[in-house]
């Protein structure tokens, strides 16, 4: 049975042969191997061609800001997990990272697509791009969605992951029409929504890798590849100091049981 589209059957990163590893063009061990560092390497892997040096300090500047952030939902699972099942490193990892979604750790995949699209009908003539924003919120707000990349539990007066990674980009010169229509939603929101809302890391970052020239279909790998590292502190102090039953029993204590009806 034939399902999807089967007429590219080609990949343009890895081969190999008896004596070489090719990847993106570059031998691997000539070329890549103690002579390339990795978040460039990464780039490299995700773009086919290597970033330049502002590229690659916002990669690196993006990376260190989402990595980590305390015992958030993908900790505690990653941890909960290893605590239930000590030789599966891996699957602990994993369980880490597949709650990678729209509310944590995903949501700047999500935002930037958001800001991605005001982009796209600012470019056609939409209007202006306070105009456009202020469309989109409206559009959000009557489907009873949230603003992506805005507003913070606790850091109400402004992320400061943001607000560094904002200010870098004027410093640098690299502010484009992504972070210029992330300023315009900002500026909006007092008028359509009601009240001002902070930008936070997942409204940066997007918006800066984007103006940098990184790919909108891999902006989820950032927070995939930093959160990764992350876990793997995490599942190392867990093999040390284990809080992972801690955790489990913290839980229990702090739900109570209810008969009725769930719904």
């Amino acid at each position: 049975m034939r399902i999807g589209k089967q007429d590219a059957p080609f990949s343009s990163i890895c081969t190999s042969d008896a004596t070489s590893i090719t990847v993106r063009g570059r031998d691997l061990c000539g070329d890549i191997i103690g002579k390339m560092d990795f978040t460039s390497y990464f780039w490299l892997l995700v773009t086919g061609e290597e970033p330049t040096e502002v590229q690659k300090l916002f990669a690196n500047a993006v990376l260190a800001a989402i990595a980590e952030h305390g015992l958030v939902p993908s900790v505690v699972a990653a941890r909960m997990t290893y605590a239930a099942a000590p030789e599966a490193f891996h699957g602990a990892v994993a369980a880490g990272l597949l709650g990678c979604g729209s509310v944590v750790l995903g949501s700047a995949e999500v935002a930037g697509r958001f800001y991605a699209d005001l982009v796209a009908r600012l470019r056609e003539g939409a209007g202006s791009a306070a105009d456009i924003a202020a469309d989109g919120v409206r559009t959000l707000r009557a489907n009873r969605q949230a603003i992506p990349g805005f507003g913070h539990p606790q850091h109400s007066e402004g992320d400061p992951r943001a607000l560094l990674l904002l200010a870098m980009a004027e410093e640098h010169g690299i502010v484009g029409e992504h972070i210029r229509m992330l300023y315009a939603l900002r500026d909006c929101l007092p008028e359509t929504l009601g009240r001002p809302l902070p930008i936070n890391v997942n409204g940066a970052i997007p918006a800066v890798m984007l103006d940098v020239g990184f790919p909108l279909g891999a902006l989820k790998g950032i927070s995939l590849l930093a959160r990764t590292a992350s876990l793997i502190g995490h599942l190392n102090e867990e093999g040390q100091r284990p809080i992972g039953f801690i955790m489990s029993g913290a839980a229990a204590g702090a739900i109570a049981f209810d008969a009725g009806d769930p719904a």
